[in-house]
């Protein structure tokens, strides 16, 4: 190849590169959506979030909590005083609850 085509290669090769980098840039980042625990309740008992986003719950409460998915998707420990997250991977409405009190349900309704 002569210099002029080897330098036109790599100009197209560079400008073609950055547009690929520049649309994977773009993708969207995961929201962190937050739930609150507090007087033994779920304060947001219905939720809807993106798949791929976090939720994230802080227990205001002094007693450990859980976030279950009756459905198996997620369980975490939510400590007294401390937040856990889970990320939100299948689209659908799920219903949870906490094992140590079973009567702290809420829904999460996670859509593409």
């Amino acid at each position: 190849m002569t210099l002029k085509r080897l330098t036109l290669v790599a100009l197209v090769a560079g400008v073609f590169g950055a547009a690929v980098s520049a649309r994977a840039s773009a993708a969207p980042k995961p929201a962190i959506v937050p739930v609150v625990i507090s007087q033994v309740a779920f304060t947001t008992p219905e939720l809807k979030v993106k798949v791929g986003d976090i939720v994230e719950w802080e227990n205001k409460d002094v007693i450990d909590h859980t976030s279950t998915s009756k459905a198996g998707k997620w369980d975490v420990t939510i400590p007294a005083g401390k937040k856990t997250r889970a990320t939100m991977k299948t689209a659908g409405t799920f219903d949870y609850y906490c094992r140590f009190h079973p009567n702290m349900t809420a829904r999460i309704a996670v859509v593409k």
